[in-house]
């Protein structure tokens, strides 16, 4: 049965891989000359910096049809299996670390480094050769646990589940300093900090607009990119989250994802949701016996639960943790309220000081900004607030999961609920 599910899974992907590079290649615009809209002209600025999805593609998709024409495998034990994506995660971590000494020890001008070079590149070997299995074993385990939550097509997950550990392009995104929406978003390849200040820079001085260059986790190509992390829960959940994009494609939440910047919050949060909860199905199937991997499980939240989970009293002699997702939360709703009244130096100068709170208190955040909450603001927590403020989606996707009987019963639902009208009055029709 394994193998023939196996003959199954290699007939699926090679479709799969066919179709989306074809519809991929079919949507993504070529080289226009610059014309007078605020998108033309951000891509004009922008344009030596782009990023080249078309040759990632050619490459990731030729390495896919490879796995799917020779899977190493399909008689490996699922202990033996499990085991070596540890070995390899930390490896990986072993390589960061190694590239990390490497970039300190230049900057400090230090000399004969000749041997930590020779170390991190016979690593970054390895690493590159075990890539592909790693994948390879992980696609499976999420596919499994998706096959028992019923998303299956002829007895077999579809979209098939596929995704490349690579290095991910950075993403720009624009908003209107008058108000927070994700206005445009473009992938760039990796510049050095000095140029992605100058170019945010240039945006924000010739088009009056606010602009930030940040890093990504997953980009939903077809295979998936998904950033290459020694962390196995968040890497597992990228996975499962690029695939929920995968299968949204196929229904209005995902035809419309680009459609307005409500649609893209309710499909990215859902697609959250879904990874996070897949995630830690696989992790707790197929990871219980590596402790190491087990306590980089975040905890379950509260929200999603059907059984409030109890809270502790806090001592009020001790002093009260810092609440970086508060204190965005009470940032993001000022901040609205401040541009509802025009007053946008003001609610710019806000941001900034509170970034410098946030920093005070260990977490560092590079630029804070209305293009900041415009792109953050889009992944919302299932207890809301955070860089979503007030906005009600995250609690309502939260709420919906909560009361649906399974994840497929969810998923299905979701898949319909393209605006936040819809999904409110979704969520007025709960028991």
């Amino acid at each position: 049965m394994r193998r023939f599910r196996a003959v199954v899974s290699k007939i699926l992907i090679r479709l799969a891989l066919l179709t989306f590079a074809a519809a991929f290649a079919f949507i993504v615009p070529g080289d226009t000359p610059p014309a007078n809209t605020r998108s033309d002209r951000v891509l004009g600025y922008a344009k030596d910096a782009l990023y080249n999805y078309v040759a990632w593609l050619v490459g990731a998709i030729g390495a896919k049809l490879g796995q799917a024409h020779a899977d190493p495998t399909i008689f490996m034990p699922e202990s033996a299996r499990s085991a070596f994506v540890v070995e390899h995660l930390a490896r990986v971590a072993e390589l960061q670390t190694l590239n990390s000494d490497l970039e300190r020890a230049l900057s400090n001008g230090a000399a004969h480094l000749t041997a930590l070079i020779a170390r991190r590149d016979a690593l970054a070997a390895q690493v590159a050769r075990e890539t592909p299995l790693a994948e390879a074993i992980i696609e499976s385990q999420v596919a499994a646990v998706l096959r028992e939550e019923g998303f299956t097509l002829f007895g077999e997950v579809f979209p098939p589940v596929s995704a490349r550990f690579t290095a991910l392009p950075a993403l720009l995104v624009i908003s209107p300093r008058d108000r927070i929406v994700r206005e445009l978003t473009v992938n760039l390849n990796h510049l050095p900090p000095e140029a992605i200040s100058a170019l945010e820079a240039r945006l924000e001085a010739e088009l009056d607009v606010s602009a930030l260059i940040t890093p990504i986790g997953g980009l939903a190509l077809f295979p998936s990119m998904v950033i290459q992390t020694w962390h196995a829960p968040f890497l597992i959940e990228t996975v499962a989250h690029e695939w929920a994009h995968h299968y949204l494609l196929f229904f209005p939440l995902g035809w419309d994802y680009a459609s307005t910047s409500e649609t893209w919050i309710i499909n990215e949060t859902t697609a959250s949701l879904f990874g996070k909860e897949v995630g830690r199905k696989v992790v707790e199937r197929y990871y219980s016996a590596f402790p190491q991997v087990l306590r980089l499980l975040p905890p379950m939240d509260a929200a999603l639960s059907a059984t409030p989970m109890p809270t502790a009293t806090p001592d009020p002699r001790l002093p009260r943790p810092f609440d970086a997702a508060a204190v965005l939360d009470a940032t993001r709703r000022r901040v609205d309220a401040l541009l509802a009244e025009g007053q946008i130096a003001e609610a710019e100068a806000f941001m900034e000081a509170q970034r410098k709170l946030l920093a005070q208190n260990g977490y560092f955040y590079r630029r804070i900004n209305q293009a900041f909450f415009a792109f953050y603001g889009g992944y919302q927590l299932p207890s809301g607030g955070g860089a979503g403020g007030a906005d009600p989606i995250g609690p309502s996707v939260a709420a919906l999961r909560r009361h649906a009987p399974s994840l497929r019963a969810w998923l299905e639902q979701m898949r319909f609920l393209t605006t936040r009208q819809a999904l409110l009055d979704a969520c007025a029709r709960l028991p």
